[in-house]
């Protein structure tokens, strides 16, 4: 299979697009606001957020064009684009609600429904490809720990 470098940098720029425009909202937030509120024990130190996002966002655009480049003419290849689509979204307002309007019980909502979407999206990814799933398996794992932290967070901060 030959590299279609047009639609890959695409999937790349739109996931680390993404992933820039949820760092507007985190960035500013992280002091005073974020570094006062009660964490649990297993928060991770704040400077490893962006270097596990920049990962986890490249390892989703390789994942999206994977599943791109079976063809959009297919159903099942556009309904997996659409929840791959809403996933991004929802991981992006995601940082907007938390951080950005500092609405931690409503970043929880959008947290669970973004765990959700990505589980359909990896299960929709892996029926095309079982690279493209494979490579959203660490996304999973770490949304499922952020969407504890967000739990924890919100209970400590209530």
């Amino acid at each position: 299979m030959s590299i279609d470098w047009s639609k890959l940098l695409f999937a790349i720029f739109l996931c680390q697009a993404a992933g820039l425009l949820g760092a507007r909202y985190t960035r500013p937030a992280l002091k005073p606001w974020y570094a006062s509120l009660k964490k649990p024990s297993f928060t991770p130190p704040n400077w490893l957020f962006a270097p596990a996002w920049i990962t986890l966002y490249l390892l989703m655009a390789f994942a999206f064009y994977l599943v791109w480049m079976k063809g959009a003419e297919f159903v099942e290849v556009r309904l997996a684009i659409f929840v791959f689509t809403v996933q991004l979204l929802l991981n992006t307002v995601w940082s907007y609600i938390f951080f950005g309007k500092k609405l931690i019980f409503a970043g929880l909502v959008d947290i669970v429904l973004l765990w959700i979407s990505i589980a359909v999206c990896l299960l929709l990814f892996w029926k095309l490809s079982v690279l493209a799933g494979l490579l959203l398996v660490p996304y999973f794992i770490w949304v499922t720990f952020a969407m504890a932290l967000n739990f924890s967070i919100w209970k400590l901060n209530s």
